[in-house]
Protein backbone atom coordinates (compact mmCIF):
# COMPACT_ATOMS: atom_id res chain seq x y z
CA UNK A 1 0.00 0.00 0.00
CA UNK A 2 1.00 3.32 -0.61
CA UNK A 3 1.90 5.89 1.38
CA UNK A 4 -0.52 8.80 1.05
CA UNK A 5 1.81 11.56 0.14
CA UNK A 6 -0.93 14.59 1.05
CA UNK A 7 -0.21 15.97 4.13
CA UNK A 8 -3.79 17.36 4.20
CA UNK A 9 -5.38 14.06 3.73
CA UNK A 10 -3.61 12.31 6.50
CA UNK A 11 -3.82 15.13 8.95
CA UNK A 12 -7.92 14.28 8.20
CA UNK A 13 -7.86 10.54 8.70
CA UNK A 14 -5.89 11.32 12.18
CA UNK A 15 -8.38 13.58 13.65
CA UNK A 16 -11.03 11.23 12.30
CA UNK A 17 -9.39 8.47 14.52
CA UNK A 18 -9.07 10.57 17.36
CA UNK A 19 -12.63 11.52 17.60
CA UNK A 20 -13.56 7.65 17.50
CA UNK A 21 -11.35 6.96 20.72
CA UNK A 22 -12.17 10.22 22.71
CA UNK A 23 -16.05 9.35 22.06
CA UNK A 24 -15.50 5.30 23.08
CA UNK A 25 -13.51 6.46 26.00
CA UNK A 26 -16.41 9.08 27.03
CA UNK A 27 -18.84 6.00 26.56
CA UNK A 28 -17.02 3.94 28.59
CA UNK A 29 -16.96 6.46 31.58
CA UNK A 30 -20.59 7.27 31.27
CA UNK A 31 -21.48 3.43 32.16
CA UNK A 32 -19.10 3.44 35.00
CA UNK A 33 -20.91 7.00 36.70
CA UNK A 34 -24.37 5.83 35.79
CA UNK A 35 -24.36 3.10 38.38
CA UNK A 36 -22.35 5.33 41.52
CA UNK A 37 -24.43 6.58 43.87
CA UNK A 38 -23.79 10.12 44.83
CA UNK A 39 -23.56 11.17 48.73
CA UNK A 40 -25.76 14.01 48.20
CA UNK A 41 -28.81 12.12 47.11
CA UNK A 42 -31.10 11.02 50.25
CA UNK A 43 -32.01 7.90 47.81
CA UNK A 44 -30.34 5.10 47.37
CA UNK A 45 -29.92 3.26 44.15
CA UNK A 46 -30.79 -0.15 43.68
CA UNK A 47 -28.65 -3.32 43.84
CA UNK A 48 -28.77 -5.44 40.60
CA UNK A 49 -29.46 -9.19 40.78
CA UNK A 50 -30.04 -9.21 44.42
CA UNK A 51 -33.03 -10.06 46.25
CA UNK A 52 -35.25 -7.11 47.93
CA UNK A 53 -35.03 -7.05 51.92
CA UNK A 54 -38.76 -7.80 53.39
CA UNK A 55 -39.77 -6.35 56.62
CA UNK A 56 -39.05 -9.97 58.58
CA UNK A 57 -35.44 -10.08 57.98
CA UNK A 58 -34.83 -6.43 58.74
CA UNK A 59 -36.96 -7.01 62.62
CA UNK A 60 -34.88 -10.55 62.85
CA UNK A 61 -31.67 -9.12 61.69
CA UNK A 62 -31.69 -6.78 64.51
CA UNK A 63 -33.19 -8.50 67.65
CA UNK A 64 -32.32 -5.69 70.02
CA UNK A 65 -34.67 -3.45 68.69
CA UNK A 66 -37.42 -5.75 68.92
CA UNK A 67 -36.31 -6.19 72.93
CA UNK A 68 -36.50 -2.47 73.00
CA UNK A 69 -40.42 -2.34 71.72
CA UNK A 70 -41.59 -4.99 73.25
CA UNK A 71 -39.84 -3.33 76.82
CA UNK A 72 -41.64 0.02 76.04
CA UNK A 73 -45.28 -1.97 75.50
CA UNK A 74 -44.57 -3.29 79.16
CA UNK A 75 -43.86 -0.09 80.69
CA UNK A 76 -46.61 2.29 79.19
CA UNK A 77 -49.85 1.65 81.00
CA UNK A 78 -53.74 3.11 79.62
CA UNK A 79 -53.40 5.45 82.65
CA UNK A 80 -50.51 7.36 81.41
CA UNK A 81 -51.49 7.87 77.60
CA UNK A 82 -55.05 8.93 79.39
CA UNK A 83 -53.17 11.57 81.52
CA UNK A 84 -51.26 12.96 78.54
CA UNK A 85 -52.74 15.92 77.17
CA UNK A 86 -54.50 15.58 73.86
CA UNK A 87 -53.06 16.90 71.22
CA UNK A 88 -55.08 19.72 69.54
CA UNK A 89 -56.00 19.61 66.14
CA UNK A 90 -55.57 22.92 63.67
CA UNK A 91 -58.72 21.98 61.84
CA UNK A 92 -62.09 22.32 64.27
CA UNK A 93 -64.92 20.03 64.01
CA UNK A 94 -67.86 21.73 62.76
CA UNK A 95 -69.63 19.04 61.84
CA UNK A 96 -71.05 17.12 65.14
CA UNK A 97 -70.77 20.63 67.38
CA UNK A 98 -74.42 22.48 68.06
CA UNK A 99 -73.59 26.09 67.51
CA UNK A 100 -76.49 27.24 69.18
CA UNK A 101 -75.63 25.64 72.42
CA UNK A 102 -73.89 28.98 73.21
CA UNK A 103 -77.13 30.71 72.86
CA UNK A 104 -78.92 31.37 76.11
CA UNK A 105 -82.85 30.25 76.07
CA UNK A 106 -84.01 34.10 75.81
CA UNK A 107 -82.04 34.98 72.74
CA UNK A 108 -82.88 31.74 70.85
CA UNK A 109 -86.37 31.87 71.88
CA UNK A 110 -86.08 36.08 70.44
CA UNK A 111 -84.94 34.33 66.95
CA UNK A 112 -87.34 31.57 66.71
CA UNK A 113 -90.24 33.96 67.04
CA UNK A 114 -88.78 36.11 64.24
CA UNK A 115 -89.57 32.73 62.22
CA UNK A 116 -92.89 33.05 59.99
CA UNK A 117 -95.55 30.87 61.39
CA UNK A 118 -94.87 28.25 58.53
CA UNK A 119 -91.47 27.81 59.40
CA UNK A 120 -92.10 27.47 63.18
CA UNK A 121 -93.10 23.75 63.07
CA UNK A 122 -90.63 22.31 61.09
CA UNK A 123 -88.15 24.22 63.12
CA UNK A 124 -89.13 22.40 66.23
CA UNK A 125 -88.02 19.08 64.96
CA UNK A 126 -83.99 20.05 65.31
CA UNK A 127 -83.34 19.22 68.39
CA UNK A 128 -85.04 18.38 72.24
CA UNK A 129 -84.03 22.26 73.31
CA UNK A 130 -85.98 23.48 70.17
CA UNK A 131 -88.80 21.43 70.17
CA UNK A 132 -89.33 22.63 74.27
CA UNK A 133 -88.48 26.34 73.14
CA UNK A 134 -90.95 26.44 70.37
CA UNK A 135 -93.37 25.36 72.84
CA UNK A 136 -93.00 28.46 74.88
CA UNK A 137 -94.34 30.52 71.35
CA UNK A 138 -97.66 28.47 71.02
CA UNK A 139 -100.32 31.13 72.30
CA UNK A 140 -103.46 28.76 70.79
CA UNK A 141 -104.53 25.47 70.70
CA UNK A 142 -107.04 23.44 69.66
CA UNK A 143 -107.43 19.95 71.58
CA UNK A 144 -108.70 17.28 69.65
CA UNK A 145 -107.98 14.48 72.35
CA UNK A 146 -109.07 14.53 76.06
CA UNK A 147 -106.05 12.45 77.25
CA UNK A 148 -103.59 15.15 76.31
CA UNK A 149 -105.52 17.37 78.74
CA UNK A 150 -105.78 15.29 81.39
CA UNK A 151 -102.56 13.95 81.28
CA UNK A 152 -101.01 17.55 81.98
CA UNK A 153 -99.09 17.34 78.69
CA UNK A 154 -101.00 20.02 77.28
CA UNK A 155 -99.38 22.36 79.85
CA UNK A 156 -96.20 21.03 80.40
CA UNK A 157 -96.18 20.87 76.46
CA UNK A 158 -97.04 24.53 75.85
CA UNK A 159 -97.05 26.56 79.37
CA UNK A 160 -98.02 29.94 78.01
CA UNK A 161 -100.85 29.40 76.52
CA UNK A 162 -103.28 32.28 76.04
CA UNK A 163 -106.26 30.34 73.75
CA UNK A 164 -107.68 26.97 74.23
CA UNK A 165 -110.16 25.12 72.62
CA UNK A 166 -111.57 21.64 74.54
CA UNK A 167 -114.60 21.43 72.41
CA UNK A 168 -113.46 18.92 69.84
CA UNK A 169 -111.81 16.75 72.82
CA UNK A 170 -114.75 16.53 74.58
CA UNK A 171 -116.91 14.92 71.61
CA UNK A 172 -116.19 11.04 71.66
CA UNK A 173 -117.21 9.11 68.56
CA UNK A 174 -117.40 5.65 68.10
CA UNK A 175 -117.97 5.04 64.71
CA UNK A 176 -115.94 5.85 61.57
CA UNK A 177 -118.22 7.81 59.55
CA UNK A 178 -117.66 9.70 56.71
CA UNK A 179 -120.51 12.35 56.76
CA UNK A 180 -120.00 14.68 59.13
CA UNK A 181 -122.53 17.29 60.63
CA UNK A 182 -120.78 20.79 60.82
CA UNK A 183 -121.65 23.56 63.30
CA UNK A 184 -120.09 26.57 63.56
CA UNK A 185 -117.51 25.58 66.61
CA UNK A 186 -116.97 21.89 65.54
CA UNK A 187 -118.00 18.88 63.02
CA UNK A 188 -119.84 15.66 64.46
CA UNK A 189 -119.73 12.41 62.66
CA UNK A 190 -123.48 11.18 61.29
CA UNK A 191 -124.36 7.66 60.90
CA UNK A 192 -126.24 6.37 57.49
CA UNK A 193 -127.90 3.50 57.16
CA UNK A 194 -130.02 2.32 54.30
CA UNK A 195 -133.70 3.90 55.22
CA UNK A 196 -132.03 7.10 55.01
CA UNK A 197 -132.27 7.65 58.45
CA UNK A 198 -129.59 10.16 60.05
CA UNK A 199 -128.44 9.57 63.76
CA UNK A 200 -125.58 11.69 65.19
CA UNK A 201 -123.05 9.79 66.18
CA UNK A 202 -121.16 11.32 69.02
CA UNK A 203 -120.67 11.65 73.11
CA UNK A 204 -119.70 13.99 75.41
CA UNK A 205 -116.85 13.26 78.08
CA UNK A 206 -118.34 13.67 81.73
CA UNK A 207 -118.81 16.71 83.55
CA UNK A 208 -116.56 15.50 86.29
CA UNK A 209 -113.84 14.63 83.73
CA UNK A 210 -114.18 18.13 82.27
CA UNK A 211 -114.31 19.87 85.77
CA UNK A 212 -110.74 18.52 86.56
CA UNK A 213 -109.55 19.35 83.36
CA UNK A 214 -110.48 22.93 83.96
CA UNK A 215 -108.69 23.07 87.27
CA UNK A 216 -106.06 21.73 86.36
CA UNK A 217 -106.06 23.94 83.14
CA UNK A 218 -106.25 27.02 85.27
CA UNK A 219 -103.35 25.87 87.61
CA UNK A 220 -101.16 25.51 84.67
CA UNK A 221 -102.48 28.49 82.47
CA UNK A 222 -102.44 31.28 84.73
CA UNK A 223 -102.25 33.70 81.50
CA UNK A 224 -105.27 32.31 79.90
CA UNK A 225 -107.47 34.72 78.33
CA UNK A 226 -110.02 32.81 75.73
CA UNK A 227 -111.97 29.46 77.20
CA UNK A 228 -113.78 27.34 74.66
CA UNK A 229 -115.69 24.27 76.68
CA UNK A 230 -118.50 22.26 76.67
CA UNK A 231 -120.45 19.76 79.61
CA UNK A 232 -118.25 21.96 82.24
CA UNK A 233 -120.42 22.47 85.23
CA UNK A 234 -120.21 25.58 87.86
CA UNK A 235 -117.32 24.21 89.76
CA UNK A 236 -115.26 24.09 87.03
CA UNK A 237 -116.02 27.51 85.79
CA UNK A 238 -115.30 28.95 89.22
CA UNK A 239 -111.91 26.92 89.35
CA UNK A 240 -110.80 28.61 85.78
CA UNK A 241 -112.38 32.08 87.51
CA UNK A 242 -110.62 31.63 89.87
CA UNK A 243 -106.57 31.02 88.70
CA UNK A 244 -106.79 32.80 85.57
CA UNK A 245 -107.87 36.50 85.87
CA UNK A 246 -106.79 37.99 82.97
CA UNK A 247 -109.92 35.45 81.03
CA UNK A 248 -111.21 38.15 78.66
CA UNK A 249 -113.17 35.96 76.36
CA UNK A 250 -114.97 32.82 77.40
CA UNK A 251 -117.59 30.29 75.01
CA UNK A 252 -119.66 28.27 76.36
CA UNK A 253 -121.94 25.14 74.52
CA UNK A 254 -124.43 23.43 76.33
CA UNK A 255 -125.23 25.77 78.82
CA UNK A 256 -127.74 26.31 81.67
CA UNK A 257 -129.11 28.83 83.91
CA UNK A 258 -127.00 26.99 86.56
CA UNK A 259 -123.58 27.07 84.67
CA UNK A 260 -123.81 30.80 84.49
CA UNK A 261 -123.59 31.19 88.17
CA UNK A 262 -119.89 30.15 87.87
CA UNK A 263 -118.82 33.08 85.29
CA UNK A 264 -119.78 35.69 87.86
CA UNK A 265 -116.11 35.42 89.58
CA UNK A 266 -115.00 36.34 86.06
CA UNK A 267 -114.47 39.83 86.60
CA UNK A 268 -112.17 40.95 83.44
CA UNK A 269 -114.71 38.84 80.94
CA UNK A 270 -115.72 41.10 78.10
CA UNK A 271 -116.59 38.43 75.12
CA UNK A 272 -119.05 36.05 75.68
CA UNK A 273 -120.87 33.24 73.71
CA UNK A 274 -123.72 31.35 74.90
CA UNK A 275 -125.08 28.62 73.11
CA UNK A 276 -128.12 26.30 74.70
CA UNK A 277 -130.04 24.38 72.19
CA UNK A 278 -128.34 22.94 69.34
CA UNK A 279 -131.28 20.86 66.70
CA UNK A 280 -129.98 17.50 66.50
CA UNK A 281 -127.00 17.67 68.84
CA UNK A 282 -127.99 18.59 72.23
CA UNK A 283 -130.56 20.73 73.89
CA UNK A 284 -130.21 22.46 77.37
CA UNK A 285 -132.19 25.88 78.59
CA UNK A 286 -130.86 29.36 78.99
CA UNK A 287 -133.61 31.86 80.16
CA UNK A 288 -134.66 34.95 81.93
CA UNK A 289 -132.86 33.62 85.22
CA UNK A 290 -129.86 33.09 83.65
CA UNK A 291 -129.68 36.12 81.87
CA UNK A 292 -130.17 37.85 84.98
CA UNK A 293 -127.58 36.07 86.69
CA UNK A 294 -125.26 37.12 83.96
CA UNK A 295 -125.91 40.53 83.53
CA UNK A 296 -125.37 40.82 87.49
CA UNK A 297 -121.78 38.90 87.44
CA UNK A 298 -119.92 40.73 83.85
CA UNK A 299 -121.14 43.92 84.14
CA UNK A 300 -117.76 44.73 81.44
CA UNK A 301 -119.67 43.32 79.07
CA UNK A 302 -118.59 44.30 75.46
CA UNK A 303 -119.65 41.80 73.31
CA UNK A 304 -122.47 39.35 73.77
CA UNK A 305 -123.73 36.24 71.38
CA UNK A 306 -126.88 34.12 72.90
CA UNK A 307 -127.39 31.50 70.43
CA UNK A 308 -130.47 28.82 71.05
CA UNK A 309 -130.65 30.63 74.42
CA UNK A 310 -135.10 31.00 75.31
CA UNK A 311 -135.88 35.02 77.07
CA UNK A 312 -138.23 37.75 77.47
CA UNK A 313 -138.39 41.45 78.07
CA UNK A 314 -136.97 41.22 81.52
CA UNK A 315 -134.08 39.07 80.85
CA UNK A 316 -132.70 41.77 78.02
CA UNK A 317 -133.73 44.74 80.02
CA UNK A 318 -131.39 43.50 83.08
CA UNK A 319 -128.77 43.04 80.07
CA UNK A 320 -129.00 46.87 78.97
CA UNK A 321 -129.12 48.15 82.44
CA UNK A 322 -126.24 46.15 83.97
CA UNK A 323 -124.05 45.62 81.03
CA UNK A 324 -123.25 49.54 80.72
CA UNK A 325 -120.34 48.77 78.02
CA UNK A 326 -122.45 46.54 76.00
CA UNK A 327 -121.67 47.44 72.32
CA UNK A 328 -122.27 44.16 70.12
CA UNK A 329 -124.87 42.40 70.64
CA UNK A 330 -125.57 38.54 68.58
CA UNK A 331 -128.86 36.46 68.52
CA UNK A 332 -128.49 33.13 66.86
CA UNK A 333 -131.50 30.76 66.21
CA UNK A 334 -132.76 32.47 69.16
CA UNK A 335 -136.36 31.41 70.78
CA UNK A 336 -137.24 34.54 72.72
CA UNK A 337 -140.91 35.42 74.17
CA UNK A 338 -143.03 37.99 72.60
CA UNK A 339 -142.13 41.64 73.50
CA UNK A 340 -138.43 41.21 73.83
CA UNK A 341 -137.77 43.41 71.19
CA UNK A 342 -139.01 46.76 73.20
CA UNK A 343 -136.28 45.56 76.02
CA UNK A 344 -133.03 47.06 73.58
CA UNK A 345 -133.44 50.28 74.01
CA UNK A 346 -132.06 49.73 77.21
CA UNK A 347 -128.92 49.34 75.59
CA UNK A 348 -128.23 52.57 75.35
CA UNK A 349 -124.20 51.57 73.92
CA UNK A 350 -125.46 49.26 71.50
CA UNK A 351 -123.54 49.60 68.36
CA UNK A 352 -124.19 46.56 66.32
CA UNK A 353 -127.39 44.20 66.05
CA UNK A 354 -126.98 40.65 64.48
CA UNK A 355 -129.24 38.36 64.02
CA UNK A 356 -128.39 34.69 62.12
CA UNK A 357 -130.62 31.64 61.29
CA UNK A 358 -133.63 33.24 63.11
CA UNK A 359 -136.60 31.21 62.20
CA UNK A 360 -138.78 34.91 63.26
CA UNK A 361 -137.47 38.33 65.08
CA UNK A 362 -140.64 38.98 66.91
CA UNK A 363 -144.02 37.08 67.99
CA UNK A 364 -146.15 40.01 69.12
CA UNK A 365 -144.31 43.36 68.72
CA UNK A 366 -146.38 45.51 70.65
CA UNK A 367 -147.76 48.91 70.54
CA UNK A 368 -145.31 51.49 68.71
CA UNK A 369 -145.14 53.58 71.65
CA UNK A 370 -143.30 51.18 73.58
CA UNK A 371 -140.75 50.47 71.17
CA UNK A 372 -137.96 52.35 71.88
CA UNK A 373 -134.86 52.96 69.75
CA UNK A 374 -131.02 52.20 70.67
CA UNK A 375 -129.98 55.67 70.47
CA UNK A 376 -126.05 54.66 69.50
CA UNK A 377 -126.78 51.81 67.17
CA UNK A 378 -124.81 52.13 64.05
CA UNK A 379 -125.26 48.71 62.26
CA UNK A 380 -127.90 45.99 61.64
CA UNK A 381 -126.79 43.19 60.13
CA UNK A 382 -129.18 39.79 59.13
CA UNK A 383 -127.92 36.55 58.23
CA UNK A 384 -129.89 33.91 56.77
CA UNK A 385 -133.11 35.40 58.67
CA UNK A 386 -136.61 34.76 57.47
CA UNK A 387 -138.90 38.23 57.04
CA UNK A 388 -142.02 36.86 56.49
CA UNK A 389 -144.23 38.68 59.30
CA UNK A 390 -144.68 42.54 58.61
CA UNK A 391 -145.11 43.55 61.87
CA UNK A 392 -142.08 41.87 63.35
CA UNK A 393 -139.87 43.57 60.63
CA UNK A 394 -141.43 46.83 60.96
CA UNK A 395 -140.68 46.57 65.07
CA UNK A 396 -137.41 45.79 63.89
CA UNK A 397 -136.46 49.09 61.74
CA UNK A 398 -138.45 51.13 64.39
CA UNK A 399 -136.07 49.88 67.15
CA UNK A 400 -132.61 50.25 64.75
CA UNK A 401 -133.84 53.86 63.37
CA UNK A 402 -130.76 55.24 64.32
CA UNK A 403 -128.78 52.64 62.24
CA UNK A 404 -126.11 53.73 59.00
CA UNK A 405 -125.11 50.21 58.05
CA UNK A 406 -127.63 47.54 57.12
CA UNK A 407 -126.69 44.40 55.53
CA UNK A 408 -129.25 41.73 54.43
CA UNK A 409 -127.91 38.52 53.13
CA UNK A 410 -129.60 35.40 51.95
CA UNK A 411 -132.40 35.86 53.95
CA UNK A 412 -135.91 34.65 52.51
CA UNK A 413 -139.44 36.57 52.44
CA UNK A 414 -137.39 40.11 51.68
CA UNK A 415 -139.16 41.27 48.85
CA UNK A 416 -140.54 44.62 47.68
CA UNK A 417 -143.37 45.81 50.39
CA UNK A 418 -140.70 44.17 53.47
CA UNK A 419 -137.75 46.35 51.95
CA UNK A 420 -139.84 49.52 52.20
CA UNK A 421 -140.22 49.38 55.70
CA UNK A 422 -136.57 49.93 55.90
CA UNK A 423 -137.13 53.58 54.60
CA UNK A 424 -137.85 54.38 58.63
CA UNK A 425 -134.14 54.48 59.08
CA UNK A 426 -133.11 57.71 57.41
CA UNK A 427 -129.01 57.94 58.42
CA UNK A 428 -128.32 54.89 56.51
CA UNK A 429 -124.88 55.60 54.44
CA UNK A 430 -123.63 51.75 53.76
CA UNK A 431 -125.97 49.18 51.88
CA UNK A 432 -125.04 45.62 51.17
CA UNK A 433 -127.96 43.15 49.41
CA UNK A 434 -127.01 39.74 48.80
CA UNK A 435 -128.79 37.03 47.80
CA UNK A 436 -132.10 38.59 47.95
CA UNK A 437 -133.69 36.94 44.75
CA UNK A 438 -137.39 38.24 45.73
CA UNK A 439 -136.52 42.17 45.19
CA UNK A 440 -136.64 43.77 42.13
CA UNK A 441 -135.48 46.98 40.60
CA UNK A 442 -138.52 49.36 41.40
CA UNK A 443 -138.46 47.92 45.30
CA UNK A 444 -134.55 49.13 45.65
CA UNK A 445 -134.89 52.23 43.85
CA UNK A 446 -137.95 53.30 45.86
CA UNK A 447 -135.91 52.83 49.14
CA UNK A 448 -132.33 54.39 48.75
CA UNK A 449 -133.68 57.84 46.59
CA UNK A 450 -134.99 58.63 50.18
CA UNK A 451 -131.85 57.92 51.60
CA UNK A 452 -130.06 61.37 50.90
CA UNK A 453 -126.69 60.04 53.03
CA UNK A 454 -126.32 56.93 51.11
CA UNK A 455 -122.44 56.41 49.99
CA UNK A 456 -121.67 52.78 49.44
CA UNK A 457 -124.10 50.10 47.74
CA UNK A 458 -123.38 46.32 47.06
CA UNK A 459 -125.77 44.26 45.33
CA UNK A 460 -124.86 40.56 44.72
CA UNK A 461 -127.00 38.07 43.32
CA UNK A 462 -129.85 38.97 43.21
CA UNK A 463 -131.84 38.14 40.50
CA UNK A 464 -134.68 39.83 39.91
CA UNK A 465 -132.62 43.23 39.74
CA UNK A 466 -131.87 44.20 36.31
CA UNK A 467 -129.59 46.25 34.46
CA UNK A 468 -132.81 47.27 31.33
CA UNK A 469 -134.58 48.57 34.24
CA UNK A 470 -132.76 51.11 36.04
CA UNK A 471 -134.33 54.70 35.57
CA UNK A 472 -132.25 58.01 35.00
CA UNK A 473 -132.77 59.32 38.15
CA UNK A 474 -131.58 55.85 40.10
CA UNK A 475 -128.12 56.40 37.34
CA UNK A 476 -127.62 59.86 38.55
CA UNK A 477 -127.90 58.27 42.14
CA UNK A 478 -125.15 55.83 41.16
CA UNK A 479 -122.76 58.42 40.29
CA UNK A 480 -122.69 60.09 42.84
CA UNK A 481 -121.63 57.29 44.80
CA UNK A 482 -118.37 56.58 47.09
CA UNK A 483 -118.15 53.01 46.82
CA UNK A 484 -120.47 50.84 44.47
CA UNK A 485 -120.20 46.84 43.42
CA UNK A 486 -123.42 45.89 40.80
CA UNK A 487 -123.28 42.38 40.74
CA UNK A 488 -126.72 41.67 40.36
CA UNK A 489 -126.92 38.43 37.79
CA UNK A 490 -125.14 35.36 38.56
CA UNK A 491 -124.34 35.19 34.85
CA UNK A 492 -121.27 38.01 35.12
CA UNK A 493 -119.41 35.46 36.78
CA UNK A 494 -118.83 33.40 33.74
CA UNK A 495 -116.83 33.71 31.27
CA UNK A 496 -118.03 35.61 27.84
CA UNK A 497 -117.54 32.66 25.39
CA UNK A 498 -120.25 30.44 27.23
CA UNK A 499 -122.90 32.90 28.27
CA UNK A 500 -125.69 32.17 25.84
CA UNK A 501 -125.32 27.98 25.96
CA UNK A 502 -126.58 25.17 27.70
CA UNK A 503 -123.35 24.60 29.82
CA UNK A 504 -125.11 25.79 32.85
CA UNK A 505 -128.70 24.09 32.36
CA UNK A 506 -127.26 20.55 32.48
CA UNK A 507 -127.56 20.55 36.44
CA UNK A 508 -130.48 22.22 36.18
CA UNK A 509 -131.77 19.59 33.77
CA UNK A 510 -130.58 16.50 35.98
CA UNK A 511 -132.05 17.18 38.90
CA UNK A 512 -134.94 17.80 37.04
CA UNK A 513 -135.74 14.83 35.55
CA UNK A 514 -134.43 13.33 39.04
CA UNK A 515 -136.28 14.71 41.67
CA UNK A 516 -136.84 11.60 43.82
CA UNK A 517 -133.11 11.05 44.84
CA UNK A 518 -133.67 8.17 47.07
CA UNK A 519 -131.31 5.73 45.38
CA UNK A 520 -128.26 8.32 46.62
CA UNK A 521 -128.91 7.58 50.15
CA UNK A 522 -129.73 3.53 49.68
CA UNK A 523 -127.42 0.61 50.51
CA UNK A 524 -125.79 -0.98 48.26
Amino acid sequence: MQKENNPRRRMFKMRFRRSESEKAEEDKEHETTAFKPDPRSPLRPLKLNRRSASWSDTWLKNTTSLKNVVMAMHLGSPRESRLKPPQKSLVPELGNSDQTAQLSDQILLKILGKLPEMDRKPSSMVCKRWLSLQGRLVRSAKVKDWSFVESGRVISRFPNLTQVDLVPGSLISDRNSGILLNNCAFSVPVACSGHRVFEVDCDLVPGEVVDRGLSELGSGCPNLKKLVVIGASELGLLSVAEECPTLQELELHKCTDNLLRGIAACENLQVLKLVANVEGLYGSVVSDIGLTILAQGCTRLVKLELSGCEGSFDGIKAIGQCCQMLEELSFCDHRMDGGWLAALSYCENLKTLRFQSCKRIEVVPGPDEYLGACPALENLHLYKCQLRDKGSVRALFMVCAAAKEIVFQDCWGLDNDMFRLASICRRVTFLSLEGCSLLTTEGLESVILSWKELEVLRVVSCKNIKDKDISPTLSILFSTLKDMKWRPDTKSLLPSSIIGTSLGKKGSRFFRKNRDLKFLFDAP
